[in-house]
C-alpha cells in the first residue's frame, strides 16, 4: 500500500489545527459542498456533518468500496474529519435540534435548491439574526439568483454550459466531459475559500458560489477573446491555442509524454533539439500557431522513434519541459509523490494529503468518513450541556 500513515506524527495529533476555534455544520451532499467543509476540517475545523437517517450522504453508497468494510472510499474521502450527526429536516423536533446546532456554529455549509432552507424553517436571515457571526455558504448549480437559479444543479451541466466541453476533444471529435468530478473539486476549493474570506469580514453573512461560474473562472481569456476579437476557441486535442508545440505524444516503447514549450526561449531549444532550429516558419510562436501540423509532427515523429525514457532525457538535457502521463499506479509508486506525503494513508486508506502546506501551524488529517450518526449522542449532549451552563449563568 502505498503512501505515507497521516497519523504518523503523534506529537502533532495533539497540536490544534489553525481552525480549531470554528464549529461547521455541514448538511450538504455529494461532493462540492462536503468538499468545502473536508478542506476546513483538514486545517482543524470541528466539522459536524449533518445527515438525512437511513441513507445518509448520497457518497455513502457512489463508487468503490473498501473490501475490508464495504465502505465507499467516496465516504470516507469525503468524510474525513468530520463528526456525524443523524437529523430529521422535514421533523419539526429535528429542525428545532438543527437551529439549535446553528446557532453554536461559524459555518453552515448547504447545497439545497435556492429557497429548499428557508421551506424547512432554516432560513439563513433567520439563522443569521440569531447567531450574528454565522457564515451561511451556499453551494448550487446555477447561484441563488438569475433565470436558471431554479434549475438542478449537476456538474455535467456546469462543464457544458461553461464552455468546458466545447474546447475539450480531438479537432474532429465532438465534445468531451471530465472523467472525474473537475466542477464538483474545484467548487469545493472555490467555497472554502469564499468562507473563509467571509469570516475575515467578521459579519455574518451569504456566501453564494455555484458550480457554473466556479468553472468559469478557470477558462482564462477566452471570453474575452471573443467579445474583443470574435474568437471562438476550436478543439485542439491536447493542444492550447497559444502555444505549439504542447501536448501528449507516444514513444517507440508505447509509452506517453507530455510536452510544453509557452516560454519562446523552451520552444527554440526544442525546434533545435527536433531538428528545426533553422526554419524560420517555427521562430516564433505566431509561426509555430500557423504551422501547428508541421510542427506536432515533427514533435511526434522525434517521440515515435524514442523510448519515454530516450525522450525524457533528451529534453532534460535542452533543458525544456516534458514529463511522463502517469496513471494512478505511477503516482503511487513515484519518490516525489512520496517524499512530499501528497499520498496519506488514513485509517489504512490512501487518500490525497491536505490541499497546501502551512510552515507554523499545519492541518492534519484526522480519520475517515465515520458511521452514519457516529457522534450523534456526542453533539446533541455537547448542545445540551451549553444550554444548561446558559441556564446556570448569573442574569439567566
Amino acid at each position: 500500500m502505498s503512501g505515507q500513515e497521516a497519523t504518523g506524527d503523534r506529537a502533532a495529533e495533539t497540536v490544534p489545527g489553525p481552525l480549531a476555534d470554528l464549529r461547521v455544520v455541514d448538511c450538504a451532499t455529494v461532493v462540492a459542498g462536503p468538499g468545502c467543509a473536508r478542506y476546513l476540517a483538514d486545517f482543524g475545523a470541528d466539522v459536524i456533518k449533518v445527515e438525512r437517517p437511513g441513507t445518509g450522504d448520497t457518497t455513502r453508497a457512489m463508487g468503490w468500496r473498501d473490501p475490508r468494510d464495504d465502505v465507499t472510499l467516496w465516504w470516507k474521502l469525503m468524510g474525513r474529519g468530520k463528526r456525524t450527526v443523524t437529523l430529521d429536516l422535514k421533523d419539526p423536533f429535528d429542525v428545532e435540534r438543527m437551529r439549535r446546532l446553528v446557532d453554536s456554529a461559524d459555518v453552515l455549509v448547504e447545497n439545497f435548491r435556492p429557497g429548499t432552507l428557508e421551506r424547512l424553517g432554516l432560513d439563513p436571515a433567520d439563522l443569521i439574526a440569531r447567531n450574528p457571526k454565522l457564515v451561511v455558504t451556499r453551494v448550487t448549480g446555477f447561484g441563488q439568483d438569475g433565470p436558471y437559479a431554479g434549475r438542478p444543479g449537476f456538474a455535467t451541466i456546469a462543464e457544458a454550459m461553461s464552455g468546458f466541453a466545447a474546447i475539450n476533444g480531438e479537432p474532429d471529435g465532438g465534445p468531451l466531459l471530465p472523467p472525474i468530478a473537475l466542477t464538483d473539486e474545484v467548487a469545493a476549493l472555490v467555497a472554502a475559500f469564499a468562507t473563509m474570506v467571509a469570516l475575515h469580514s467578521g459579519v455574518g453573512q451569504v456566501v453564494d458560489v455555484n458550480l457554473l461560474e466556479s468553472l468559469f473562472q478557470l477558462m482564462g481569456p477566452l471570453i474575452g477573446a471573443h467579445e474583443l476579437l470574435g474568437y471562438v476557441q476550436p478543439r485542439l486535442g491536447s493542444g492550447i491555442p497559444y502555444s505549439v508545440p504542447r501536448g501528449t505524444y507516444r514513444c517507440a516503447d508505447g509509452q506517453y509524454v507530455a510536452i510544453s514549450t509557452s516560454a519562446e526561449s523552451v520552444a527554440e531549444r526544442v525546434m533545435a533539439l527536433v531538428g528545426a532550429g533553422h526554419d524560420e516558419r517555427f521562430a516564433t510562436f505566431a509561426g509555430r500557431v500557423e504551422h501547428r501540423s508541421e510542427v506536432d509532427a515533427l514533435i511526434g515523429g522525434f517521440c515515435a522513434a524514442r523510448t519515454l525514457a530516450e525522450v525524457l532525457t533528451a529534453f532534460e538535457e535542452a533543458h525544456a519541459a516534458a514529463a511522463p502521463v502517469y496513471t494512478m499506479a505511477d503516482v503511487a509508486a513515484d519518490p516525489h509523490y512520496a517524499a512530499r506525503g501528497a499520498v496519506q494513508v488514513v485509517d489504512g486508506v490512501p487518500m490525497q494529503g491536505l490541499v497546501a502546506r502551512l510552515s507554523a501551524t499545519p492541518g492534519r488529517i484526522r480519520w475517515t468518513g465515520r458511521p452514519l450518526g457516529a457522534d450523534t449522542e456526542q453533539v446533541l449532549a455537547e448542545l445540551d450541556g451549553a444550554a444548561i451552563a446558559d441556564r446556570t449563568e448569573p442574569g439567566v
